[in-house]
């Protein structure tokens, strides 16, 4: 079953009546930048919904997860349920506002993305510099990243979760 979307202003103007606000994205990504008085409930908690009054609207960072998750979503609203069209960005582009922490760390999965870029980039840099023997290590990155995309469990994520400006969002 698929839920229907709302824009943004429509999603604001049921918050104003009462409506329930849920936010699907990881912990983190809602520590970081949220909708006021959305509540955070991760896909992998949905079971948290039973007895959430109605209506109950969704929303994530661009509307995709939404999109792709919408027939476990209705399932878990058990009751009158949208999908905030666009997420938080769409919110965000109507001028309606959100909270920021920037005190958070941003999204593991950025931060993956930075890293391994930036060692690829500097292998890439020093093997045609110094030394060829550096392209080895842009494959390595390489051969990880489609590790991780193939099996879901990415070792850079989880290196990254253990460094210290990461620690604030785990206990958050």
């Amino acid at each position: 079953m698929a839920l229907p979307t709302i824009t943004p202003e429509h999603a604001k103007r049921l918050v104003a009546q009462g409506a329930t606000l849920i936010d699907i994205r990881d912990p983190g990504e809602h520590a970081r930048e949220h909708i006021p008085g959305a509540q955070n409930v991760p896909l992998s908690a949905l079971a948290k919904l039973k007895g959430t009054p109605a209506p109950i609207l969704f929303h994530c960072r661009a509307g995709r997860r939404t999109a792709e998750n919408a027939a476990r979503l209705a399932d878990a609203a058990e009751c009158e349920a949208y999908i905030v069209e666009g997420g938080i960005e769409a919110w965000k582009r109507a001028g309606l506002g959100v909270i920021t922490d920037y005190s958070q760390p941003i999204e593991i999965n950025r931060q993956v993305m930075i890293a391994a870029g930036s060692i690829v980039l500097l292998s890439v840099l020093l093997g045609t510099f110094f030394a060829p023997q550096f392209y080895a290590l842009a494959g390595l990155i390489g051969a990880g990243l489609v590790f991780a995309g193939i099996s879901g469990w990415c070792g850079l994520a989880k290196l990254l979760g253990l460094m210290p400006w990461n620690r604030r969002a785990l206990g958050a």
